[in-house]
C-alpha cells in the first residue's frame, strides 16, 4: 500500500471516534516522567490540541516527582516517602509548589500554547476549587509516621473548570490542594486526576506515564477488570509507582467514569493511537 493511502486509511478509521467523543471531556494524568523529553512533549501538546479541535474537552492534571527530587538533590534535602506517598514538611512544601506551579506547571502550559492551544494554568487553591484535609499519622510495626503536609481529597468544585472547557481553553492542573485554614497541601496527582474525572463525569481517564502499562512476563496486559486489581498486587505484577496508577483509576470507575487507560507517553502520539484506532494501546481498566 502507497504511504499516502496508509494516512487516509488511519483518517476513516478515526471517524467514528471523532463522533462518538465529539463533546465529551477527558482528563489526561501526564506525569514528571512522561515529560522529560521535549521534542516528545511537543507531540503530545499537539496530540492535546488535535482533540480540542475535534470537539473533545480537555482537563490535563500533572505530576512532577522528577523535577521536584532533581531541586530537592541541589539543596541537599533528603527525599522521604513512606507507602509511596512524599513526606512534606514546610520546607518541602515551599518547595514542591514552587516547582509545580512554577516551573512544570508553566512548561506544560506554554508548549500546549506554542502548539497552537489555549491552556490555562491553575492550582487547586484557584477559587479553592480542590478542598483537602492532612492525612492522618499512619502506623506501620506499630510506628508512627507523620506525613506532613500531605493532603487528600475532600471535594472538588467542578465550576471552575466546566466554564474553562465550555470555551477554548485547556486546564493545566498542578496537584495542590487547599485545607480548611487556607494552607497548600501536596496531593498525589493520580488522586486529583481520578476525583477530576468522577466529578465532571468524564468519557476517559488517561494516565500518561514511562511504561506500556501493567506488564505481566515481559507481556502487556491489555484489559484489567477492577476485581482482578487486588490480585495483581498481591502477586506482584502491579508494583510501585503503578500502584497509585490502578487504584485511582479503580476509584474512578467505581465512580462512574466511563474508561481509565494507562499508556506510555513517551511513545510519540500516543494520546491519539489510543483514542482514535480500535486496538488503542496501554492497558484498560474496566468494571469486568
Amino acid at each position: 500500500m502507497r504511504p499516502e493511502n496508509n494516512k487516509i486509511s488511519t483518517l476513516i478509521e478515526s471517524i467514528p471516534y471523532i463522533q462518538k467523543f465529539h463533546g465529551k471531556t477527558f482528563v489526561i494524568k501526564y506525569g514528571g516522567n512522561a515529560m522529560s523529553d521535549k521534542s516528545i512533549a511537543m507531540k503530545v501538546a499537539q496530540d492535546l490540541v488535535l482533540l480540542k479541535l475535534v470537539g473533545i474537552n480537555i482537563v490535563i492534571v500533572h505530576g512532577g516527582g522528577p523535577q521536584i527530587d532533581e531541586f530537592l538533590s541541589k539543596l541537599d534535602k533528603p527525599r522521604k516517602f513512606h507507602n509511596g506517598l512524599r513526606v512534606t514538611d514546610n520546607e518541602t512544601m515551599d518547595l514542591v509548589e514552587m516547582v509545580l506551579t512554577g516551573r512544570v506547571n508553566k512548561d506544560i502550559v506554554s508548549i500546549i500554547n506554542k502548539a497552537g492551544g489555549y491552556a490555562f494554568g491553575l492550582t487547586g487553591k484557584d477559587a479553592s476549587f480542590i478542598k483537602a484535609r492532612k492525612i492522618k499519622s499512619q502506623v506501620n510495626n506499630r510506628k508512627k509516621t507523620d506525613l506532613g503536609r500531605v493532603g487528600e481529597v475532600v471535594n472538588v468544585d467542578p465550576s471552575l473548570l466546566l466554564n474553562l472547557i465550555s470555551d477554548k481553553f485547556i486546564p493545566v492542573i498542578s496537584p495542590i490542594g487547599v485545607d480548611s485554614n487556607g494552607d497548600s497541601l501536596n496531593i498525589n496527582a493520580d488522586i486529583v486526576a481520578s476525583e477530576i474525572a468522577a466529578v465532571l463525569k468524564c468519557e476517559k481517564l488517561i494516565f500518561m506515564t514511562n511504561t506500556d502499562g501493567v506488564i505481566k512476563k515481559n507481556k502487556l496486559i491489555p484489559n484489567v477488570s477492577i476485581s482482578e486489581i487486588s490480585k495483581l498486587i498481591k502477586n506482584q505484577i502491579i508494583t510501585g509507582g503503578m500502584i497509585p496508577k490502578i487504584e485511582s483509576a479503580k476509584l474512578a470507575i467505581k465512580k462512574n467514569v466511563k474508561s481509565a487507560h494507562i499508556i506510555n507517553g513517551t511513545s510519540p502520539h500516543s494520546l491519539l493511537l489510543e483514542v482514535f484506532t480500535e486496538k488503542g494501546i496501554g492497558t484498560a481498566i474496566n468494571l469486568k
